[in-house]
């Protein structure tokens, strides 16, 4: 009896005295509210620019060859400088052509001088055969004779301008006038008529053509918003574009845009637009990368979120973190459009007054309270996109769903935690539970 007495009684009073301890544990102290920084989103007027790489191209390109062989005596420019059209940049040796000139007015003189007999003679035989003093066969043949005789005279004329074409084509002249490059041959060097390697090139730089590179969906709808107006145009119904030149300057000089390719490349399925710009001061070289700005109309009352407030989910969406009416974070799935000034233009999810969560994204989690802190207006224009690395987490994006997104943009820290994760626990709170 004793035995099972004990049995009942010491465990009862374990269980008690465990309820004693846990009745005088400390418990753990609830999390503060983390501090964030917001903005808050008041409708503005935006510029709908549309900025594309791209590289610049001479207006006019000319690639000096011979026309006729001999030795080079002698180069008649200065590598690197203007040249004019029509102004002599080589000389090759023309005793040959000079004698060949000599040859062809000889040959031009005798043809003249037999043209003069064969006349007199067609002539006195038309007036005997008409008193049938000589036969209608020797008036005919006089007569041939004439008419071959202006013909020599005709092909002697052609040979001596032939003659006088070769040697001009000693003088090699600039088709263009523009900027010329280095000479590919020296004095002495051998040309042949016509070669493959060209002596020189010479590049017109003012104008100059700046070819940009676009896909053929952003095409369509530059195309409607030339249509509807949201393009800035030019004086003859052309959108204006302007140049950033490789070290961020912006290039002094407004352009217009001329064309667009006929057709897009399957592979990359783009087209190439092309600008003209004024180049007076010969800045822009050919083969220099640019980017080319559209100019686009102004919109009013449009949203602008900088880019360090807006992340993606797993799924490609662009998404935000905002702070409600209670102090808690609320996430808000967005549809964007163009980036204007490091700012995403907002098109839906968010709505005029939203405080959207730009710092402090990886402290907060999806309901938690939080402190918002007003973002100064420097920092907003200046907020950097959230990089890849701070991007690592648990859930983020597949490589698929960013690159399906056109204006896919890395991952931040708060889109790779989902919205149901608990909170971790202080370590205050943590260690008091140890205890």
């Amino acid at each position: 009896m004793r035995s099972i007495a004990y049995l009942f009684i010491v465990p009862g009073l374990l269980a008690a005295l465990a309820g004693c301890a846990k009745s005088d544990a400390p418990k753990p102290a609830a999390p503060a509210a983390a501090e964030v920084t917001v903005v808050t989103l008041q409708p503005e007027q935006a510029a709908m620019n549309t900025e594309l790489p791209g590289r610049t191209t001479a207006y006019l390109t000319a690639e000096v060859r011979p026309q006729v062989g001999g030795i080079l005596d002698k180069r008649l420019f200065e590598e690197g400088t203007e040249v004019k059209a029509g102004q002599a940049l080589y000389q090759i040796a023309p005793a040959t052509f000079q004698a060949s000139v000599d040859s062809a007015q000889a040959a031009l003189a005798r043809a003249q001088a037999g043209l003069v007999s064969a006349q007199v003679k067609a002539d006195r035989y038309k007036e005997l055969a008409a008193i049938e003093a000589v036969s209608k066969q020797s008036n005919d043949e006089s007569e041939a004779a004439y008419k071959q005789a202006l013909a020599d005279v005709a092909s002697s004329r052609a040979s001596v301008e032939t003659a006088r074409l070769s040697l001009s084509f000693t003088r090699v002249n600039s088709p263009i006038s523009g900027r010329i490059g280095r000479s590919s041959v020296t004095q002495g060097a051998l040309l042949t008529a016509n070669q493959e390697a060209a002596l020189a090139t010479v590049q017109q730089l003012d104008p100059i053509y700046v070819d940009v590179t676009q896909s053929s969906v952003d095409l369509l709808r530059i195309r409607r918003d030339m249509a509807s107006g949201k393009l800035k145009m030019g004086g003859d119904g052309r959108p204006t574009v302007r140049l950033t030149l490789e070290d961020g300057s912006l290039y002094a000089q407004e352009g217009r845009l001329l064309l667009a390719e006929a057709t897009v490349d399957k592979t990359a399925g783009s087209v190439t637009l092309r600008a003209i710009f004024p180049n007076p001061k010969r800045e822009l070289l050919p083969g220099m990368y640019v980017r080319a700005t559209m100019q686009g109309a102004v919109a009013d009352n449009v949203l602008l979120v900088p880019q360090a407030g807006v992340s993606r989910d797993a799924k490609g969406n662009a998404i935000a973190l905002v702070v409600g009416a209670d102090s808690k974070v609320e996430q808000r799935v967005l549809t964007t459009g163009q980036v204007v000034g490091g700012r995403w233009i907002v098109v839906k999810g968010l709505n005029a007054g939203d405080r959207v969560i730009v710092e402090g994204l990886q402290k907060v989690r999806v309901g938690t309270p939080v402190k918002p802190v007003e973002a100064p207006a420097a920092r907003v224009a200046a907020a950097p996109a959230p990089s890849a690395a701070a991007a690592a987490g648990p859930a983020q994006a597949p490589a698929g769903a960013a690159a399906a997104a056109p204006d896919a943009q890395p991952v931040s820290p708060a889109s790779s935690v989902s919205p149901a994760a608990p909170l971790a626990a202080p370590a205050s709170a943590a260690a008091a539970a140890k205890k």
